[in-house]
């Protein structure tokens, strides 16, 4: 258990440095692969069993994500501890994402900065859902913004919890279910019963994480100088607008910390979706709004590290 706790100190600490290894073949893609072969079988298997069909894509991925690196490891182990430690911190390294994150982020700063509309719609397009095409200034900054307060959970601190407790494997079972969610869990013709499995359990993997992770990014509000009393009172007040459980948790702290409205309308695949507004416009939302929400990431990040490492070494030692 300490070694793989050292694992994950160093997986965050590469990914800080380095960011993710884009010249080498990711994990995540593979598993992304074998969601789109499975739903294609699974779909002529089950037809109209669209339901039970997802059901058991996301038992058989959660459970390959999980049993495939726990295996080699095991294996690695077998063969030396320094491998497994290596391997592990690899692992630990790719699955984490908040250089990534805040790097693709800068790109859509950087083209605001240059006043470069378009160039900035297609840098934040890389990193949203939305359609980005007809967005204003103000639009991409908001859409840059509201996706990093999100991913904060989603793709940082939430596997850094999932690595603390299980190690690579438990990560790379957390991916699975975040990735399952992200190619399934549309509210269209497509996807309403075949996703819903996978979206509703992506909802129950990120529920502790997204709340452990607004209280430490309102921590981070205060420790970043930003508006850490108001990052509370937002969250306290507009934590449940939004249709998803958990992403209005993050979205909610970063609004109040930076004093901007953020969330609204928005456009998917050619339709509009109402939301409701998350925040106060104490101020209008600016390109320096994307750097500062990368801070509260960073901070957020580092907490959970401390806080979580630091509560599994005690563990480690009590036992």
């Amino acid at each position: 258990m300490l070694m793989s706790l050292a694992a994950c100190a160093a997986g965050v600490l590469l990914d800080l440095l380095f960011g993710d290894p884009v010249w080498l073949y990711h994990p995540v893609r593979l598993i992304g692969n074998w969601i789109s072969w499975g739903e294609r079988q699974l779909r002529k298997v089950c037809g109209t069993h669209l339901t039970a069909a997802g059901g058991v894509l996301w038992v058989l991925t959660a459970g390959m994500a999980f049993a495939i690196p726990f295996g080699l490891l095991a294996l690695a182990g077998w063969i030396h501890p320094a491998l497994r430690f290596l391997l592990e911190t690899f692992w630990c390294f790719q699955i984490l994402a908040a250089k990534c994150l805040a790097s693709e982020s800068r790109k859509v700063y950087d083209r605001l900065k240059a006043r470069d509309l378009p160039g900035a719609r297609k840098a934040v397009s890389m990193i949203v859902g939305r359609d980005t095409e007809k967005l204003t200034e103000e639009g991409v900054t908001k859409a840059a913004v509201e996706t990093v307060a999100e991913n904060t959970s989603d793709g940082v601190t939430a596997p850094l919890i999932y690595l603390l407790i299980g190690g690579a494997p438990l990560g790379f079972l957390y991916k699975a279910v975040n990735t399952m969610d992200s190619m399934l869990g549309y509210k269209n013709d497509r996807y309403l019963y075949f996703g819903r499995i996978p979206a509703k359990m992506d909802d129950v993997f990120n529920y502790i994480p997204a709340r452990v992770t607004a209280l430490l990014m309102t921590i981070s509000a205060f420790l970043t100088g930003l508006d850490g009393k108001n990052a509370w009172k937002i969250y306290r007040r507009d934590r449940k607008k939004h249709a998803s459980p958990n992403a209005a948790q993050t979205e909610s702290v970063c609004a109040g910390a930076l004093g901007v409205r953020l969330a609204g309308d928005a456009v998917y695949f050619g339709k509009l979706y109402k939301k409701e507004f998350i925040g106060d416009a104490l101020r209008s939302i600016e390109p320096e709004d994307i750097i500062r929400t990368g801070r509260l990431m960073y901070a957020a990040e580092l907490l959970t590290l401390i806080l979580g490492g630091g509560l599994k070494l005690a563990l480690i030692l009590l036992l």
